[in-house]
């Protein structure tokens, strides 16, 4: 998915102070474009967090009716230095990529992107998604692996039952359950449903920091209590995680976690980088190579292109928004 602002904030990120208990992040509303925009709820980064673990951009949408919002409608645009988290709770999303995959996100099932050096994608719900409801997700990739080859995978993780709550566990290890997919930091990512007024001790590594994204329902983490579109963050030192239902109506919940990061990054638009010149070389660079398919040429991708061939099917790539008349600062 796109950043879809006209324009984007410098991100600065790095290490942040962490509380000593859980906190709620959040939100603020994003338009993600459309006949009718739909919108987006932003929880992360912002002034108080900006990364959780290597987790540094997370989105909340629906339940939405597209017929009322567009639903989903995001041409080709590039991303560097991360990896994108698709997970759908409703509809369907049709993915095409510049290393030729070509996919369907569906509820339950798990859909990565590593951008590495550089990629493109599209995002479209499918004519027959009637209502769009899921997460969109960001990991930026660490010094060492932020240049590696692009490349997608999909998982369908397993739904189990830890005392009476429904589990998929989509990235590292939890309750027991571990996700193959490929990843390059110490990372954690589920789904879990409360019923109505239940509880869940969740053991989690004390090493990590986390953040409980509220998707339905209430849901209350020690004293503090988060609504759809919320975090609750927990710092490191947490060996367990304690998240109750409201008593109205079960509770859906993302575990999103992982080890501190340790770099600061610079996140601009659908870039992150370290540099202000690296992040405007990415942006020239997406500008150069969108530029003979907007003018009607279908050619292959010159030989060291950073964003690969374009798929047949696009007619149209987002242009990058123009930079802000100030350095971008990186403090690292």
């Amino acid at each position: 998915m796109s950043n879809p602002d006209r324009h984007p904030a410098e991100v600065v990120c790095g290490d942040d102070p962490t509380p000593s208990t859980a906190i709620v992040l959040p939100y603020r509303e994003v338009p993600l474009g459309g006949p009718r925009a739909m919108p987006v709820r932003r929880s992360l980064p912002q002034r108080e967090r900006s990364l959780i673990g290597a987790w540094c951009f997370v989105d909340h949408y629906g339940p939405d009716d597209v017929s009322q919002t567009g639903g989903m409608v995001v041409p080709g645009h590039p991303h560097t230095g991360l990896q994108t988290v698709s997970w759908l709770f409703t509809g369907e999303v049709e993915h095409r990529d510049t290393t030729g995959a070509h996919a369907f996100v569906r509820p339950g099932e798990l859909n990565i992107m590593t951008a590495g050096s550089g990629i493109a994608h599209s995002e479209y719900s499918t004519p027959e998604t009637t209502v769009l409801h899921g997460a969109q997700l960001w990991v930026a990739l660490p010094e060492a692996d932020r240049s590696t080859q692009p490349g997608f995978e999909h998982y369908a993780p397993p739904v189990t039952e830890v005392d009476g709550a429904r589990v998929l566990v989509f990235l590292g290890t939890l309750f027991g359950q571990t996700s193959p997919v490929t990843m390059f930091s110490d990372l954690v990512g589920a789904e879990v449903t409360l019923a109505a007024g239940a509880s869940l001790d969740i053991d989690v590594d004390p090493e990590h920091e986390h953040g409980l994204l509220c998707d339905t329902g209430v849901l209350t983490v020690g004293d503090v209590t988060a609504k759809p579109g919320e975090i609750a963050f927990m710092a490191t030192g947490t060996s367990r995680i304690t998240v109750e239902a409201g008593p109205d109506g079960p509770a859906r919940l993302l575990v999103l976690g992982g080890a501190p990061f340790g770099e600061q990054i610079v996140m601009w638009w659908n870039f992150i980088g370290r540099s202000h010149d690296e992040v405007v070389g990415f942006r020239e660079d997406w500008q150069r190579e969108r530029s003979p398919r907007e003018e009607g040429s279908y050619a292959a991708a010159a030989p060291g292109a950073r964003y690969g061939t374009f798929p047949d099917a696009w007619d149209h790539t987002l242009p990058a928004p123009g930079l802000p008349n100030l350095r971008l600062r990186s403090r690292g």
